[in-house]
This record gives C-alpha cells, sequence and structure tokens, in this order.
C-alpha cells in the first residue's frame, strides 16, 4: 500500500462570530498517487472549504494536514508556502491568467519563486504547453485565446513546476460543452503513478469520469465511493 499523498485526520473548520459556522465536521481524507478524485455536493456543503486545506490555503481548527509524514496545519506560513510551491498545483475557473502576458509568459509565472535562469523557466514552460498541445499558441496572450485554450494555459501553469496534487475548482463551470470535453479528456491524462488530481464540480459528466467521487453535506464525508481500481487495490 502507498502512503497517501496528502491526508486530513480528524479535521474540523469553524468560522468564528456571533454564530460560529461549522463549515467541516470530523473529515478525514486521504489522497494517494494515481487518484482523479471528485468532490461533489450541493452549494454550502464544504467542498471549496476542503479545497482551500487541500491546497494549504487555509489552516483547519483542529485536526491534522499531512504532507507526506509531515503536519503542516500548524506548521509556519513560509514552510507551507514552500510546501504548497513544491507539492500542490491550482486550477481555476475563471483561468486567473494575465493578460499582458502570453501564453509561455503565463506559465512562466508559476517558476519566478524558483531560482531558475530566463531560459530555464522559459523551456520548462514550453515544456508544458507542449503537454496541453498549445505550443503553436506559446506567443498568443489570453485574449487571442478561446476559453478552452485558456484553461490549457492555466493547466500547464499548474503542471510546469511537477507538483504531485492537481487541485481544480470548477475547471469546466467558464466553457462551452466542446471545450469542456477537451479539458474534461486532459484532466483524465494526468494521474499517475507520481501525481493526484482533486477536482471540485457541479458538473455531473465530469465528477462520472473521476475515478472516485467524495460526496460532502452540511461540512460532512456521506460518501466515498470508488468507480474503478484505487491505488489501495479497491474497487467499487
Amino acid at each position: 500500500m502507498s502512503s497517501p499523498l496528502l491526508q486530513l485526520k480528524g479535521v474540523n473548520r469553524t468560522y468564528p462570530g456571533a454564530v460560529p459556522v461549522s463549515a467541516l465536521v470530523d473529515v478525514d481524507l486521504a489522497i494517494h498517487a494515481g487518484e482523479f478524485v471528485a468532490l461533489v455536493g450541493p452549494s454550502g456543503s464544504g467542498k471549496s472549504t476542503l479545497l482551500g486545506l487541500l491546497g494549504l490555503l487555509d489552516r483547519a481548527s483542529s485536526g491534522s494536514i499531512l504532507v507526506g509524514d509531515r503536519d503542516v496545519n500548524r506548521a509556519r506560513d513560509g514552510h507551507r508556502t514552500a510546501v504548497r510551491g513544491d507539492t500542490i498545483g491550482f486550477i481555476f475557473q475563471q483561468f486567473h491568467l494575465i493578460p499582458h502576458l502570453t501564453a509561455v509568459g503565463n506559465v512562466e509565472t508559476a517558476l519566478l519563486y524558483r531560482r531558475l535562469g530566463r531560459k530555464n523557466r522559459h523551456r520548462l514552460a514550453m515544456d508544458a504547453l507542449e503537454q496541453v498541445d498549445l505550443t503553436p499558441r506559446a506567443d498568443h496572450r489570453p485574449v487571442e485565446l478561446s476559453g478552452g485554450e485558456q484553461q490549457r494555459v492555466a493547466v500547464a501553469r499548474a503542471l510546469v513546476t511537477g507538483p504531485r496534487i492537481i487541485l481544480a475548482d470548477e475547471p469546466t463551470g467558464a466553457l462551452d460543452s466542446t471545450n469542456a470535453e477537451l479539458v474534461i479528456t486532459l484532466l483524465e491524462s494526468l494521474p499517475n503513478d507520481q501525481r493526484a488530481v482533486v477536482i471540485v464540480t457541479h458538473d455531473l459528466s465530469l465528477a462520472a469520469r473521476a475515478g472516485r467521487q467524495v460526496r460532502l453535506r452540511d461540512g460532512i464525508i456521506v460518501q466515498d465511493t470508488w468507480h474503478t481500481q484505487n491505488p489501495r487495490g479497491e474497487v467499487s
């Protein structure tokens, strides 16, 4: 059995206020290499909160968030930022591309915190664009790209750092059906023996194509189902 890439143990997330809000309640979740996981559930169920914890963008109110064998929930901000940069790639619904940069320039932004020369950054960014079949569009700015191409640039930006986990928040939500299919097919190709993909989606057709569905309701995981053999050898 392989060790999880990322694991939540007994995690709670409560937002303080006059009436505290429990966004996640006693969540246990392990993500293994090779998995394509869809987080699903109605609005307000805790999906986005859970994704923020998996991405180390937020801290749990209690419980542990393990990357490898290290609990990073209470680690210093600098350490969490370093772990996030080395381990996790993000894909967003609205792409978040920088308008005045080309496709390759946008991909390079993910490497700016690393001590790499300009030529090495450019080479790695071009390699990432090749993975998403966008090499011919490398010198085009976002306004010159279709929505599907912009999202594929965002995927390349997530891939360029060599992350172990790709987190995607409604990755097809801003796309028409044709471009959504292209992005779904691309996401399906990303999990491997070193990497997992986790998405939040309301798109039932996308969720159905994930090998594993984790369903939330009122901050609680109410169902965790595998549709294909998972890295622990289980079949559902």
